[in-house]
């Protein structure tokens, strides 16, 4: 082999470490994130339950309240940006998937969980609809 291919090889496996690391980074980080949001959703939901709280009367507080679809809106993008991280890896190291294949299917679940996700947020916080 060549030194520039050698060279080449070098910085091929120099790119995906990196990106390897950045990948383990911001899947702790989302994990920070979503630690924090099941506590609060899981505490609120116990709240409503205890308080005897019907669905409809659930519906009328969370329509139109902003708080809620912020925090909601974060819990969605935290889980788009932990869970496809995670599958990418499951696809390569257990299915055997080559990295293009597993980071594509990583795009298509993260598309999937904003796209989805927001809209459950949307039809909760939207007034009237």
């Amino acid at each position: 082999m060549s030194a520039t291919a050698r060279a080449a090889v070098g910085g091929a496996e120099a790119r995906d470490a990196v990106a390897q690391a950045r990948r383990w980074y911001w899947q702790r980080m989302s994990a920070m994130v979503l630690a924090v949001c099941v506590v609060l959703h899981l505490g609120g939901m116990v709240w409503a339950a205890r308080g005897g709280l019907s669905a409809a009367e659930i519906l009328s507080r969370t329509q139109g309240n902003g708080l809620f679809a912020a925090f909601y809106a974060v819990f969605v993008l935290a889980c788009a940006v932990h869970v496809p991280i995670g599958l990418m890896a499951i696809a390569r190291e257990w299915w055997r998937w080559p990295p293009a294949a597993a980071l594509w299917f990583a795009r298509g679940v993260t598309a999937a969980l904003v796209v989805l996700g927001l809209r459950a947020v949307w039809g909760v916080y939207a007034p009237g609809v």
